[in-house]
């Protein structure tokens, strides 16, 4: 089983075992948090690695448990899978960290395959600008709102029309 960094749950690519006022304490780290931790002041590395903080706070996450799976989140580090669908929602915080590690953001914005058709293209433009449509409704931006509906009318017109965007 691999571990995964202390620090940003990536792979880890060093493991570093010390011993503090006569208690084991390890570390694993990938390759840039390890770089951090060399270059940082030792001084406030030893601090938080005396106090235990980081790994009694990750312990607990560790053991932060799904109630209708039973999975625990140490269980989703060590597999890389959730057990159900409440799952994203128990472990909402600590799942988006980690996405904000390894995607930079948490939301996914999508592609379109390269085959795709202009008037595909169009089409899903025209969802999407519905559903912001009825986001700026429910948020009572009319004057968005107002520019939504037109930008619907120019695709819909274009798509009868058989003209690309």
């Amino acid at each position: 089983m691999m571990k995964k960094c202390r620090r940003c749950s990536k792979p880890a690519t060093l493991h570093i075992t010390e011993i503090r006022k006569g208690e084991v304490q390890q570390l694993h780290l990938c390759e840039t948090c390890a770089e951090k931790y060399l270059r940082s002041d030792q001084e406030s590395d030893d601090e938080a690695l005396a106090s235990g903080a980081t790994d009694e706070s990750l312990d607990a996450v560790d053991e932060l448990a799904c109630p209708h799976c039973g999975i625990t989140f140490r269980q989703f580090r060590a597999n890389g899978r959730l057990g159900c669908p409440h799952d994203y929602e128990v472990f909402e915080s600590e799942l988006n960290e980690l996405l904000k590690n390894i995607h930079d953001d948490t939301q996914h914005c999508g592609k379109a395959p390269y085959q795709t058709s202009e008037s595909s293209q169009e089409q899903f433009r025209l969802i999407k600008l519905r559903k912001e449509l009825q986001v700026a409704v429910t948020d009572e931006a009319y004057e968005r709102a107002a520019s939504l509906r037109d930008e619907i009318q120019q695709v819909e017109t274009r798509l009868k029309a058989g003209q690309p965007g």
